[in-house]
């Protein structure tokens, strides 16, 4: 990836270490000017100056590459130090040191830990001063280790920034993208819906009606599926599932239809109901009703089928709670850590129909209500129990349904 100039400059500055470092650099080597400069294979640029020479460089600053001794530092990644140009055979007669003045000169290179080179850290005085010296050098290292490190970190830091909001957008392109399939999907399976009510007021003979009321089973099926989508996109995009509080409303009715309406879907199974008329209870009866379509159709898919299913609902001293037990083997710990997020099988060895959505949905209509939705499952049975305090989370509820458009 190609660096902008620019950025390594801001990378330097968002260092909080760096005038710390250079105002050391100065103090032990008794030179007047030091810096850290970004040297590409076309351009040295001073990302940070500390400055007592007025040599006349700012953060920014550019020199001509080809005049600087760091150029050749970056083609050997090796330090340079200068005691006294003048005595120096190396750079008496070298042109740098005649151009910008200097007598003393040390600079450091600046390797990432990806191997890339970043530039120098760098001082000089026009007087001379002993410079090689292991203390000097390896308090050199020890700076030019520690940059190389923060941008290290910064870059890592960046990286994982933007992978973050790739994926933020992937999961927010994902919800969006399931919402639209979730409603188009609705018109042509409402068209089929529509014909197989016409073609079962006709007298049809006994395979054929055979075939057409599995097809009918079929399109509640895919009804659901459909709504368990729309659920989960508004839910993902909308901060929770929609609501509609009444304190008025049959929520025994909704419950008891409920089970009216599997009980027939699954005519080997037997369900057994203690459905007590709740105390005034303010919530929304067509969501608590789906709550337990959710609970009841996953008990009755993967439970024991040689056993029963019992569903009690009951409100007492304004707490209202509503479970769903079945027996079979038991779920294993570790699942039901994750048995209410989306897309999680229910079944006991995470297999389902479906999409893997009714539990993450029931959940989040509990949630909605101000209650919680627990599980707890073991050799006797697996029950799923939903309570709320009427009371207590009324506000909750309400807040939390006036803030999502339905």
């Amino acid at each position: 990836m190609i660096r902008d100039v620019a950025e390594d400059v801001a990378a330097i500055a968002a260092i909080d270490a760096i005038p710390s470092i250079l105002d050391v650099v100065c103090r032990v080597t008794g030179l007047r000017f030091a810096a850290v400069a970004r040297v590409t294979e076309n351009s040295w640029t001073a990302c940070a100056v500390r400055d007592e020479i007025d040599f006349g460089l700012v953060p920014g600053s550019e020199l001509e590459l080809a005049t600087t001794i760091c150029n050749e530092i970056r083609q050997s990644e090796r330090a340079v130090v200068i005691d006294h140009v003048a005595e120096d055979p190396r750079f008496r007669d070298h042109p740098t040191p005649k151009m910008y003045g200097f007598q003393s000169y040390i600079s450091m290179p600046i390797v990432q830990k990806n191997g890339a080179f970043f530039g120098t850290l760098c001082a000089i005085d026009p007087a001379p001063a002993k410079l090689d010296k292991p203390e000097i050098i390896q308090t050199f290292e020890l700076f030019a280790d520690l940059i190389a490190f923060h941008l290290d970190g910064q870059q890592r830091l960046s990286a994982s920034e933007a992978a973050l909001l790739d994926a933020t957008k992937a999961a927010e392109l994902r919800d969006q993208f399931i919402a639209v399939l979730g409603h188009d999907l609705r018109n042509p399976l409402a068209s089929i819906e529509a014909g197989t009510r016409l073609l079962a007021d006709a007298r049809l003979e006994a395979r054929p009606a055979k075939v057409l009321g599995l097809m009918q089973e079929s399109c509640r099926r895919m009804a659901r599926l459909i709504d368990d989508v729309l659920d989960f996109a508004r839910g993902r995009l909308g901060g929770g599932v929609p609501l509609r509080l009444v304190g008025d409303g049959d929520l025994t009715g909704a419950l008891e239809q409920v089970i009216a309406e599997l009980r027939p879907v699954h005519p080997n199974r037997e369900v057994f109901a203690d459905i007590r008329p709740p105390e005034l209870i303010i919530c929304d009866p067509p969501r608590l009703a789906q709550l337990l379509s959710n609970l009841l159709g996953n008990a009755l898919r993967h439970g024991d089928p040689a056993q029963p299913v019992f569903v009690t609902a009951a409100s007492k001293g304004g707490r209202f709670e509503l479970s769903v037990a079945n027996r079979g083997t038991p779920i294993a710990e570790e699942r039901i850590r994750t048995l209410f997020q989306p897309f999680k099988r229910s079944g006991p060895d995470g297999r389902s129909e479906g999409l893997g959505l009714g539990l993450y949905i029931a959940a989040e209509i509990a949630a909605a209500h101000g209650g919680v939705l627990d599980v707890v499952s073991n050799e006797v049975e697996t029950r799923f129990t939903f309570s709320m305090d009427a009371e207590s989370g009324l506000d909750e509820a309400r807040a939390r349904a006036e803030s999502v458009s339905v």
